[in-house]
């Protein structure tokens, strides 16, 4: 088998990442040998892999699905938003640059078709099968001369295509046939049919229309996944979703102790990976939320500040909005204050930043004793140390560089050499993402906050976060062996899009 598949959607937010993640885990029990691909990603949620590159974690949970370790080549571009018109371009792990989005899709990107290609080739050249996924929508008309990572990376590996759409938002069989109608002859013959996403309901009452839309397209349906809850993967655009109030999916499992345990996420602007939460989501009677008064702060045993692609921009937001005088009160009254990456960095007294917001000198919110200076070059680690007696792994993406001149070490080398980050009081700094995913140490961690609020709450003894993400992948393998045609989507992605399908007009504009 050497097989490849791009799963494209009819919008964005369609289900494309966890369809993706579903193939590959359905795959890969079927023992074929299979990675995970995106040529392009705009994402503030990113990983590092083993060899130190920056890919967006949708693609590292992909590979997780595929059982396999991420690369770089498994995703080449990476666009990191600085704002609503410019973006750090990460090529093939590294930061080559920021770009104005006309920029971009007037040029550069169309040069990176063959760095993508090339991607895509070694991959297949090693794998049995790569499933691909495309970005926003593939009929994005006004994108489609320059674009490398829907239609124009399909034509150019001659990869079919699955269309998904999500059901829940209404209008998919409309959405299903403009997305078709749209594209190009060349293209239309690569579009092998359709997958419906979140269908509530009884699937008898859909039959009708999808009976419909083939005799409209020639295009069969794939399957209809049914509405669950808490499959979504480590989502991507941080940029775009508004966070506000939003409750972290938590464990249903009632809390250990007497008390829960409840975390106020500072949902800052360009805010990154603040899927770092969501091991504290996953703790028996831990409740997380995210919030953007300072109110909301009142009633919290722990206040997260995430990370950020702007972090002198999330400092003027905390202090505008009143957030940073509570954050200040909180660390004064021993109360529980925690800063990653980005957070780290504005609990400090100052920052010299002549990098990211190109202001320089720039006063930090003063809580914790650290200078921090942004260096060009970007730190992309996968560091592994200890605090609180427990092991901790994590990994590192930042251009800040902290100078430590008090407090206590946070995360050390386990012989007590500081490695990372700073403590003073009940406020903790650290620009190791993911750390929280280390069981013992979020265990250690909680017990501490706890103690420090006043909580009768108790850490699950057994809760695993890397058991609950694999059970997590295996839900969305089981939906795509439950709900979808297996025998003709392995064809499909064995065989290439049937021969013959016919051209839905009018076709992309010329």
């Amino acid at each position: 088998m050497n097989g490849g598949l791009l799963v494209a959607g009819t919008t964005s937010d369609a289900g494309k990442s966890v369809v993706t993640a579903g193939i590959c885990r359905w795959l890969v029990r079927q023992g074929v040998k299979v990675a995970p691909f995106k040529a392009q990603n705009m994402s503030l949620n990113s990983f590092v892999t083993r060899e130190g590159a920056e890919i967006g974690r949708a693609q590292a949970m992909q590979a997780q699905a595929c059982r396999v370790e991420p690369t770089a080549l498994m995703n080449p571009v990476l666009l990191k938003p600085g704002g609503e018109r410019s973006s750090q371009v990460v090529l093939l792990g590294k930061p080559v640059g920021e770009m104005s989005a006309r920029g971009y899709h007037g040029g550069r990107q169309r040069e990176l078709l063959g760095t993508v290609l090339g991607c895509l080739a070694e991959l297949r050249s090693t794998y049995d099968a790569v499933i691909c996924e495309g970005a926003g929508s593939p009929a994005e008309i006004n994108l489609r001369r320059t674009d490398i990572v829907n239609m124009g990376i399909a034509r150019g590996a001659r990869l079919p295509v699955l269309v998904v759409g999500d059901i829940d938002r209404g209008g998919v069989f409309a959405s299903f046939f403009g997305t078709v109608a749209l594209l190009s002859p060349e293209d239309q013959e690569l579009v092998a049919g359709f997958l419906v996403n979140k269908f509530r309901g009884d699937v008898s009452l859909l039959e009708p229309g999808l009976d419909m839309l083939h005799g409209l397209t020639g295009r069969r349906t794939y399957g209809v996944l049914p509405f669950r809850h808490g499959l979504g993967i480590d989502e991507e655009d941080g940029l775009r979703v508004s966070l506000r109030g939003t409750v972290r999916e938590s464990s249903t499992a009632p809390p250990v102790g007497e008390d829960v345990l409840r975390v106020a996420v500072c949902a800052i602007p360009l805010m990154s990976n603040f899927t770092d939460v969501d091991a504290l989501a996953a703790e028996p009677g831990v409740v997380v939320r995210f919030v953007d008064r300072p109110e909301e702060l009142a009633d919290a045993d722990l206040v997260v500040i995430p990370g950020t692609r702007g972090t002198v921009r999330a400092l003027r937001w905390l202090r505008e909005r009143g957030l940073a005088d509570a954050i200040v009160r909180r660390a004064a009254e021993q109360r529980p204050v925690l800063g990653v990456c980005g957070g780290f960095q504005l609990l400090g007294e100052h920052i010299e930043d002549d990098v990211e917001s190109r202001l320089g000198h720039v006063a930090g919110l003063g809580v914790l004793p650290v200078r921090v200076r942004f260096a060009r070059e970007k730190t992309l680690t996968r560091p592994v140390g200890e605090a609180l007696g427990e092991r901790v792994e994590g990994y590192e993406i930042h251009h800040g560089v902290a100078d430590v001149t008090g407090g206590e070490p946070f995360l050390t080398d386990g012989g007590g050499h500081p490695l990372d980050g700073c403590r003073v009081g009940q406020t903790w700094g650290t620009h190791w993402h993911g750390s929280l995913e280390s069981d013992g140490f979020r265990r250690a961690f909680l017990r501490e906050v706890a103690a420090a609020a006043g909580r009768r709450f108790v850490p699950a003894a057994d809760t695993s976060f890397a058991a609950l993400r694999e059970e997590q992948l295996d839900r969305l393998g089981d939906l795509i062996e439950q709900h979808a045609d297996t025998d003709a989507l392995r064809r499909l992605i064995e065989s290439g899009a049937p021969q013959g399908l016919p051209f839905i007009p009018p076709g992309a504009p010329a």
